[in-house]
């Protein structure tokens, strides 16, 4: 029974040693010699998806310390250890992911929180498309640059680049516009290739444009001028065909109506000449012969330099005449009028 007094004595002394220095240790490092965890990571901007590190550590490198990681009040993990952080990994999927954080270092009873850390979640940026105007003039190029992501979280910072050199500083937009950039150039004998860069603020992600080409003026040249002139000649060719068309139609038609309407029965006029002929022969016979009133007939011909000519045509006319005594019969007297 004393051996068991005696015991039970020892315990309780041991206890109450052990309480009063564990709150002697607490009490302790109240003080400068424990203060609050940190809780960090390498990046506070994340998106859907991404692994992340958070790192809890403490200033107190002697200690043996347990690091407990929560997520408001969910439990994620717990670490040991001594003069290093605690890492704890994880992935960030959903909007309520992104925090509050909070880190919990406990050394026998007593422990501390840190601070709260919070993610942001963005969304990454697309590829921009650029775009270029040019004004050209005898010896220079005035271009403007635009640029433009239509997705990504604002704001969105743009950057212009000519081949592999920056040209222009980061231009920041907080609206879904294009950024803009002026430059001059004296009009140079090779290609030139700009393209662009839109970066939020995501870390270590850029989208970058197509590679655009402008070709070059081969000194003092002017590439763009057939490009503008083109318009224009094929309207003047356009006019001068209309014109044509309306001027030599009416031309070409009037000329094959004149060449319809010749008379063909001029053509006969030596056969008229004939009947007559034997008309006035029976007439003579008869008695007298009658005057025969003249018919004029018009024609028209083309000479080998395309001018028009007309003829007059009449038809003969014949009147009886005394015989003379050494003619045995009357003459017969043509006349033609030209």
């Amino acid at each position: 029974m004393w051996r068991h007094l005696n015991r039970l004595l020892l315990w309780s002394v041991f206890s109450s040693v052990t309480c009063r220095k564990a709150v002697l240790d607490c009490e302790a490092m109240k003080t400068d010699e424990f203060p609050s965890p940190c809780l960090d990571s390498k990046t506070n901007v994340v998106m859907k998806g991404q692994n992340v590190s958070m790192f809890c550590s403490h200033k107190n490198k002697s200690l043996q310390i347990t690091y407990s990681l929560f997520r408001h009040k969910t439990h994620l993990g717990t670490q040991n250890g001594k003069g290093e952080p605690a890492i704890f990994n994880l992935s960030i999927t959903e909007a309520h992911e992104s925090g509050p954080y909070k880190c919990k270092a406990q050394v026998y009873s007593c422990s501390k929180y840190s601070r709260d850390f919070n993610f942001t979640i963005v969304d990454p940026v697309t590829a921009p498309v650029l775009n270029i105007t040019v004004i050209q003039t005898e010896t220079h190029r005035h271009i403007t640059l635009h640029c433009l992501s239509v997705n990504g979280s604002l704001p969105i910072n743009y950057t212009f680049f000519e081949k592999h050199i920056a040209i222009s500083p980061a231009i920041s937009k907080y609206d879904r516009e294009s950024a803009e950039f002026k430059l001059t150039r004296k009009n140079p004998g090779e290609e030139e290739e700009y393209r662009c860069e839109a970066k939020n603020r995501l870390p270590d992600y850029a989208a970058y444009s197509q590679t655009v080409t402008m070709p070059s003026t081969g000194g003092d040249s002017c590439p763009f001028c057939l490009k503008l002139l083109l318009p224009g000649l094929l309207l003047l060719l356009l006019v001068i065909i209309l014109i044509l068309a309306f001027w030599i139609l009416p031309k070409y038609k009037a000329r094959k109506a004149m060449r319809n309407n010749v008379p063909r029965d001029c053509g006969d006029t030596a056969v008229e000449v004939g009947i007559y002929a034997n008309i006035h022969g029976k007439q003579a016979k008869e008695g007298s012969v009658p005057e025969v009133g003249s018919r004029p007939c018009v024609s028209t011909a083309q000479d080998e330099a395309e001018h028009s000519q007309e003829l007059q045509y009449a038809t003969p006319v014949f009147q009886e005449v005394a015989p003379r005594q050494q003619d045995t019969q009357p003459p017969m007297i043509l006349k033609r009028q030209l």
